[in-house]
């Protein structure tokens, strides 16, 4: 299965430049990269990207992340998937922008 990682623009570059990330600030101040599924990602940006531009989107596959990735509890007990070490760019199959149209974020099809 999919799932994915949203960066912005200044984040999507360090991890360019150092082949790996310990994530955005929230992910390092909590511990594990923050990642979302297909059906999580909708509401992940519009409670944490609202009126962000400069988006990039990475999806990982999930079983390539091993035990390091693990299904936590968070919004309404619906279960995310934390990473528990960096991520690195060995373990994206792809990256995209998230564009900005008058209804909001749009982020491709996915899955």
């Amino acid at each position: 299965m999919l799932i994915y990682k949203i960066f912005r623009a200044e984040e999507w570059a360090a991890m360019q430049t150092q082949g790996r990330t310990d994530g955005a600030p929230v992910d390092v101040a909590d511990g594990f990269v923050h990642l979302s599924t297909a059906a999580q990602l909708p509401v992940t940006l519009a409670k944490h990207f609202a009126a962000e531009t400069d988006l990039i989107l990475l999806a990982c596959e999930s079983d390539a992340l091993g035990d390091a990735l693990h299904w936590e509890p968070s919004r309404g007990g619906d279960l995310f998937p934390h990473l528990y070490r960096p991520l690195s760019m060995d373990d994206l199959l792809w990256t995209r922008p998230i564009r900005r149209d008058a209804n909001g974020h749009v982020t491709g099809p996915l899955e």
